[in-house]
């Protein structure tokens, strides 16, 4: 399979927005749902409408195949816990050829720039990057400006900075923070060739609605939410929601069509 067939399956109305939802956080921060909540959850984000999901390749094998059908696969080689001596430290704990043998649509990485170990992150960057081009896999490259040596992880310049450092290691699509003041962003994503998404923002920051509708103004490609939608009260209505603002109005509608899903208002 060609990479451009795999990158069409990470936008399901094909209009090159992203809406992912990571599901990544039980490896950093402990278990994301109890056991007998996982299914639930991962049935109201396909369903909500969320044009992938991202977890480990371990997790992998706990989703039925079958709720995966409409809804992409993007498994995360990356990983860090809360409890090491460096939080910020990233190492690679999988490979593109597993992944694909799980039946991967797309891989992702995590680098910390300005983090103590940021040379053996973008080393390991690179080495995944040249497996996904053997493999004709994209690369999703979740890289933040995030360490001792960070003032300010949202400065448009600095963030202008590490999404283009993700262009040039061979990322399709990158995922970054909102630039502050957010219409900076505008001067974020002129700079960079590929897709930028955003992520959630932390639990404490405000609606994730109204964070996820000025992304989209100032030209961002999509969203990664993960915790704001795992800790939702109604995670199929809040995806529902998010995918109305990340596709544009026809293209919400037709995938909520497919899914019979009415997003809240």
């Amino acid at each position: 399979m060609t990479k451009a067939l795999r990158l069409r399956r990470l936008s399901r109305p094909r209009d090159d927005r992203y809406l992912f939802v990571p599901l990544d956080h039980s490896v950093s921060d402990g278990p994301v749902v109890p056991r007998d909540r996982w299914r639930d959850l991962i049935d109201s984000v396909v369903v909500g409408g969320a044009d992938a999901i991202i977890v480990h390749k371990g997790r992998v094998r706990t989703i039925d195949p079958d709720v995966l059908a409409g809804c992409a696969l993007v498994v995360h080689l990356s990983a860090g816990t809360a409890h090491a001596a460096d939080t910020n430290a990233k190492v690679l704990v999988g490979e593109v050829d597993e992944a694909l043998r799980l039946g991967a649509d797309a891989v992702s990485v995590h680098v910390n720039i300005g983090s103590d170990t940021e040379e053996r992150q973008l080393a390991d960057f690179g080495v995944v990057a040249k497996a996904c081009d053997e493999w004709n896999v994209p690369l999703v490259a979740m890289v933040y400006p995030r360490g001792p040596r960070i003032a300010d992880p949202n400065d448009p310049a600095l963030l202008a900075h590490v999404v283009n450092i993700a262009v040039d290691l061979g990322a399709d699509i990158v995922k970054t923070n909102l630039a502050q003041p957010a219409g900076r962003m505008a001067d974020v994503i002129a700079s960079c060739p590929i897709p930028v998404l955003v992520a959630g923002g932390p639990a404490t920051g405000g609606s994730v609605v109204d964070h996820a509708r000025t992304a989209m103004a100032v030209g961002c490609a999509g969203l990664a939410v993960g915790r704001r939608v795992f800790t939702a009260p109604a995670p199929m209505s809040l995806v529902a929601e998010l995918a109305s603002i990340v596709h544009d109005d026809t293209e919400a509608d037709l995938v909520r069509a497919m899914t019979g899903v009415v997003a809240s208002s």
